[in-house]
């Protein structure tokens, strides 16, 4: 039977497809354990069947969610993957970012496409400066983050300690859902506040007997903890007495209001509290919401098909060049073959080839649903930030372009090849990591990046595919503002400016500061004009 919601018509299928989905991000700061933990997910999940290798797949050695040759050789993530998975009979979306604040760009596109997001704290390590970068970013979206707190197996430090370090430096509550015993060579396991269990913890070569996986005690008071954990029982106690006291009841609803975050102890590593986790986040975790479009809300149960693009890759297969763009689907049921329109060119498709995704495996799509992530090859016509839609005309609202903070000039070593560089920069910048300004009064690429990083991944991924070799040469800009206002006083700015005056991919008018000092002063000599630093795909 159809159903509506705010008048608009609903069907029992979509919801259905929509109360089994999980779409979620994995945050964290470098080496804490992100990427490890991400395999052993999918491992659980049935969609590997050795850490790092994709199911059926004998040949991939690498990390599954590390596909890029510049990732296998830095042994970093440097672009955000996205892989689908099933467990217990939740269809799972995962989208893995990279960890490294110059990749920051990336995992903001990539928060702005999911219902929710799992934090990976390392125990020794505790808050570090890009896990609170990304819940800021968090915060901005009151995204529901479950935290999980990796490698009790090694020395680290105290469980109190970083719930306290948690709440303080990343302004939420912590209610954890299980408790370590011990930490590090005398580890036990933990203790499962909710179901009153003991869970051993065994890794590879662990000749000590328990015996059994899993024990039930009835509360801390039980005689059978004294037995099987022996003086770590007090600690145990103690440590539970002093939670309760200070710490937070959990509460379901200020979780998915971004207020509280569940917690889980474990070691991704050894592949334990990896399981309960994810059992944790299938019942917690919330189901594709409900997303504001700019004349209203739309509802993931609506029939009417609408999607975002929030990312757009290059090369994923280097032998066919083509370009993926990522389509978060926001409402309605994809069917391979269906007309779709994109709001900003005014045109429609027939998406024939859409994918889903294992990192950088391919599968066709059939169908999809509210929540899931798909792939729409294309040459270059659907950009991030496009709205796709079905029947009824929507607009999303725009994923931004923040503005660089680090500039480089290039300086190309064969000039024969410069279509290819252009060609090339075109396609890499397409992406949103980085982006590139030709000056109005000469014919040198300038690139900008958030992190310095950046020029490094562009330089080997021009070489790798696009067989185009460039170096870079050191510029003195600091910031760059895109320009809005007054035609007249636009004009004006370019003619006493030239040098400073670029334009980006867009054709958008831009222009370079050398010190935050001369970009307040021109701000302030020119009220005609707007200086920007953060915009959507095109300016109108």
């Amino acid at each position: 039977m159809t159903g509506t919601v705010n008048n608009i018509p609903t069907a029992p299928h979509i919801r259905r497809e929509v109360q089994r989905r999980r779409t979620f991000a994995i945050i964290s700061h470098p080496d804490a354990g992100k990427t490890t933990l991400t395999e052993k997910l999918l491992l659980f999940g049935g969609a590997i069947n050795l850490a790092g290798a994709v199911k059926a797949k004998k040949t991939t050695k690498h990390t599954t969610s590390d596909w890029m040759e510049i990732e296998r050789q830095r042994g970093i993530s440097v672009t955000s993957s996205v892989m689908n998975f099933e467990f217990n009979g939740f269809s799972m979306n995962l989208l893995d970012t990279p960890g490294h604040h110059d990749f920051s760009e990336d995992t903001y596109r990539v928060l702005t496409a999911v219902d929710s997001a799992l934090m990976v704290i390392d125990s020794a390590k505790g808050v570090e400066t890009q896990t609170k970068k990304l819940m800021d970013v968090c915060r901005m979206r009151n995204t529901p983050i479950i935290t999980f707190i990796n490698k009790l197996d090694r020395e680290g430090r105290a469980p109190l300690e970083l719930i306290d370090e948690i709440e303080q430096h990343l302004g939420i509550e912590c209610s954890p859902l299980s408790w370590p015993i011990g930490m590090g060579k005398s580890f036990q396991g933990v203790y499962d506040i909710q179901e009153g269990l003991i869970r051993f913890f065994r890794s590879d070569g662990n000749k000590n007997v328990r015996p059994q996986d899993t024990v039930t005690v009835f509360g801390l008071d039980d005689p059978a903890l004294d037995k099987h954990l022996g003086e770590a029982a007090a600690d145990l106690r103690n440590e539970i007495e002093l939670l309760d006291g200070a710490g937070f009841p959990f509460d379901h609803k200020r979780y998915l209001a971004g207020q509280q975050t569940p917690v889980f102890f474990g070691s991704a590593i050894n592949n334990f509290g990896v399981r309960e986790l994810l059992e944790g986040f299938t019942s917690l975790a919330p189901a594709p919401k409900a997303r504001a479009a700019t004349t209203r809300e739309v509802s993931p149960l609506e029939e009417n098909f609408s999607g975002i693009v929030f990312k757009v890759q290059a090369n994923m297969d280097p032998a066919h060049r083509d370009r993926i763009a990522f389509v978060r689907i926001c409402s309605g049921q994809f069917n391979r073959g269906m007309k779709l329109q994109n709001q900003r060119l005014g045109k429609h498709f027939k998406a024939a080839n859409a994918i889903f995704f294992m990192a950088k495996n391919r599968s066709g799509v059939e169908e999809a649903w509210p929540g899931d992530i798909i792939g729409l090859p294309n040459h270059g016509s659907i950009r991030v930030g496009d709205t796709l839609y079905s029947d009824e005309p929507l607009v999303f609202p725009g994923i931004p372009h923040f503005a660089p903070e680090f500039f480089r000039r290039i300086i190309l070593r064969d000039p024969f090849k410069a279509k290819q560089l252009e060609k090339g920069l075109t396609q890499l910048t397409e992406e949103g990591a980085i982006q590139y300004f030709r000056p109005v009064t000469g014919r040198d690429y300038i690139l900008g990046a958030i992190g310095v990083l950046q020029f490094e991944i562009i330089a080997a991924r021009l070489a790798d595919e696009y067989n185009v070799h460039v170096t870079y040469g050191q510029l003195p800009y600091q910031r760059v503002r895109w320009l809005t206002g007054d035609i007249k006083a636009l004009k004006r700015i370019a003619e006493q400016n030239q040098q400073a005056i670029v334009k980006d991919a867009d054709d958008c008018m831009a222009m370079l500061f050398n010190s935050d000092w001369q970009l307040t002063k021109t701000t302030e000599d020119w009220s005609d004009i707007k200086f920007i630093d953060t915009r959507e795909c095109v300016l109108s």
